[in-house]
Order: structure tokens, then C-alpha cells, then sequence
């Protein structure tokens, strides 16, 4: 039996109990948990389709996977991708937790990562018996590890940092993992919450949409090695209904259906229905947008009014923060610690940078889905320390 390491979040117990004795009580700012409602289109949806007495399909409905086909033309700027080559997900986790054991990988073998990453990465190949190495471009890699290489995780959005690859460095990627025989997974499930340049032209944008591995200026039009992955929990709400999706290549696609029927691996019923209808709607995401646009615009000045740096954070649901005066080169894990216990001395919890690998040091990340009240109080406590 595999052991796996404890639950990072479990230690952050003396952090929340020390936020707690703030008399304000505490604000938690450490979970990207939605909090929002579900939709009602999708909720109705649901309960449409509640009358699911037959099995579903583990390859998903034809109006599923076309709905998947048809988003990822409209919102993703990728056209032509095949129905066939669509599989939901019991969430993205699950799907980026196992994919390494689908794939049949195991002891010698390498899963490559971003150097500052969500954990689940490494718990992949863990699970399977390979090697997870931490590495933002494979030539930095010696040629012993290069070798073994047999997938390639990106994330853009990235989670915690919130940085985006943009075409060219995605290409890279794609081009390095395929000229060494690997699979490239992209997991982009932060894609629809782009700021900064990546937010429309009414809030200082371009309008341009976050580059997607499919991209045909990415994958050249060749979807070969390559798995684009994205998840409906965040732009939607739709944590709670483990909603998500792999697309790609077809023979890739095709051999993970039939293992995954094997294992039982299946998205409920109706909760395909309610991705189909999720899918199609482009109204309820930008109200959610709204939403977490408006949360950043309170952060945001006010951890920088307080003295922090907030770093990358072009998209997605965290503002990934450091005390200006700590350098990131030469922070260490205890940097990040402290970080966190200044803020839980604020009453507010955030996520320390350490849970997301060594280059995390220095950093905590700070989650943009508490609701507005909870944002606004974290706000007035920053602007109150700065004060003084």
C-alpha cells in the first residue's frame, strides 16, 4: 500500500484558531471553495434530468460532448474538435489525480510540473509509482530525467499564482513534451477569469481569450499528445456537482473511456444534462466574473496599501502575496509561516505558498471566493494595520 502524505490543509488548525481570537471574528480567505449559488437554469436542469433510473454513459451524452465541442469553439477559440474526442470527468481533480495511473505509468517514469503548483500533481504520480519533478521548461531538465519523461502537466490560469502562459510559451511546451514522445496535459480550469490584459476592453482588457493548449497556434492544428482539461466548479459554481472534462487526442480519449468503463469512472446522468445546459450559457459566467472582478478590486489596493506585493495574479481566483521586503529568491518556508501569521493576527486566513512546492516560499495565497461582506471586512483590517 502507498502511503500518501497528510493533508496539507490539516495544518492550518493553530493558524485558524489564532484568526478566531481576532475580535472580529475570522475571515477566511483560504479556500477556493465557491460560495456563490448555482445558477438556476443549471439547478432546474438537474432536476430535469433527476429521473436517471438507467446507467449513464461513461464516453458522455451526444449532447454533452457537443455542447463541450461547441464551448470550446465559442469561448476557447478552438474549432473542429471532434465529439468523439470529449470525455466528462468526475471533476478535475479526480482526473488529474488517476490520469498517470490510466496511462499506465509506473516506477522510472516522470510527470513533469510547474515549479509552483497545486499539489494533486505530484499525489498523481505518487499513486502510480513515478517520479513527479518540478520544472517550468524541459531543457532544464538533465538528460537522465528527460529521458523518462512520459507527461507534462501545465496549468494556465495557474493555480496558486494566477500567471498565463501566452501562446508562445505555451507552444514550447507542447513542442518540447511531443518531440520526447510525452503526453502534455493542460489543466485550465480558471480559463474564463482572466484579468489585466486577459479581461475585456470595458475593464482595461484587450479581450483576448486565454490561450488553450488546442489552440491551433499551440498544437498546430494537431491534437496528438496533447489533453486539454477544464472544470465547470469555478465558473459556474458547480463544485459540489464534480463537473469536467477532458478533450483531445482522439486515440488518447478513446483508451481512457475504455479503462475508465472498466473502473466505473462515470459522471452522473444528470449532471451531464446540467453541463450541457451550463455549457450553453454565457450570461450566468460573466455575472460570476462580476462577482470575483469586484472582490479583486477590494483586495487587491488593500493588501498593497498594507505593504504586501502581490505578484502574477492575471487570472484566476488568488492573488498570490508576499511582504515586499522578503525577496522570493532567497525566501524560505518560515517566510511564508510568518506571512501567515501576521494575517491570522488580522483574523484573516489565507493558504501558505509552501503547500505548492519550494519556489512557493515567501508567498501566501489569498482566494477571492468569500462572499463581499467577508472581502470588504478583510479590506478594512488591512487598511487599519496600514494606519497603523
Amino acid at each position: 500500500m502507498r502511503t500518501l502524505p497528510d493533508y496539507p490543509w490539516d495544518t492550518l488548525t493553530p493558524y485558524r484558531e489564532r484568526a478566531a481570537q481576532h475580535p472580529g471574528g475570522t475571515v477566511d480567505l483560504s479556500i477556493g471553495t465557491p460560495v456563490d449559488p448555482a445558477p438556476e437554469l443549471i439547478r432546474e436542469a438537474l432536476t430535469a434530468a433527476s429521473d436517471a433510473h438507467g446507467y449513464p454513459t461513461t464516453h458522455g451524452t451526444a449532447e454533452v460532448r457537443e455542447a463541450i465541442v461547441a464551448w470550446y469553439a465559442r469561448r476557447r477559440g478552438v474549432e473542429g474538435l471532434d465529439p468523439q474526442a470529449v470525455l466528462p470527468t468526475v471533476g478535475s481533480k479526480e482526473f488529474i489525480a488517476w490520469l498517470p495511473t490510466l496511462l499506465g505509468l509506473g516506477a522510472g517514469d516522470v510527470v513533469v510540473r510547474p515549479s509552483v503548483a497545486y499539489p494533486t500533481y505530484d499525489i498523481g504520480a505518487l499513486l502510480c509509482g513515478a517520479e513527479a519533478v518540478a520544472a517550468d521548461d524541459l531543457d532544464e531538465l538533465d538528460e537522465s530525467v528527460r529521458s523518462r519523461v512520459k507527461l507534462v502537466w501545465t496549468n494556465s490560469p495557474a493555480n496558486p499564482t494566477g500567471a498565463v502562459l501566452d501562446v508562445p510559451a505555451l507552444k514550447r511546451i507542447a513542442d518540447q513534451g511531443r518531440a520526447l514522445g510525452a503526453i502534455v496535459c493542460a489543466d485550465e480550469c480558471y480559463a474564463e477569469l482572466g484579468w489585466d490584459r486577459w479581461d475585456d476592453a470595458e475593464h482595461g482588457g484587450t479581450g483576448q481569450q486565454v490561450p488553450c493548449l488546442l489552440d491551433p497556434a499551440v498544437s498546430g492544428g494537431e491534437p496528438t499528445g496533447l489533453l486539454s482539461v477544464y472544470s465547470l466548479s469555478k465558473q459556474s459554481n458547480l463544485a459540489g456537482y464534480r463537473a469536467a472534462f477532458a478533450v483531445g487526442d482522439p486515440q488518447l480519449i478513446a483508451t481512457l473511456v475504455n479503462t475508465r468503463k472498466h473502473a466505473g469512472m462515470i459522471v452522473p446522468g444528470p449532471v451531464q444534462h446540467a453541463m450541457a445546459v451550463a455549457l450553453g450559457d454565457d450570461a450566468h459566467v460573466e455575472e460570476q466574473k462580476a462577482r470575483y472582478r469586484r472582490r479583486r478590486e477590494v483586495l487587491l489596493p488593500a493588501l498593497r496599501g498594507a505593504g504586501y506585493t502581490v505578484d502574477s495574479s492575471q487570472a484566476g481566483l488568488y492573488l498570490w502575496t508576499r511582504r515586499s521586503d522578503v525577496d522570493p529568491a532567497v525566501a524560505t518556508a518560515d517566510d511564508s509561516w510568518a506571512l501567515l501569521g501576521e494575517l491570522a493576527d488580522l483574523g484573516i486566513v489565507a493558504g501558505p505558498g509552501v503547500f505548492y512546492g519550494e519556489a512557493g516560499n515567501g508567498y501566501v495565497r489569498v482566494a477571492l471566493t468569500a462572499p463581499c461582506a467577508a472581502v470588504d471586512e478583510a479590506a478594512r483590517r488591512l487598511d487599519s494595520a496600514a494606519r497603523g
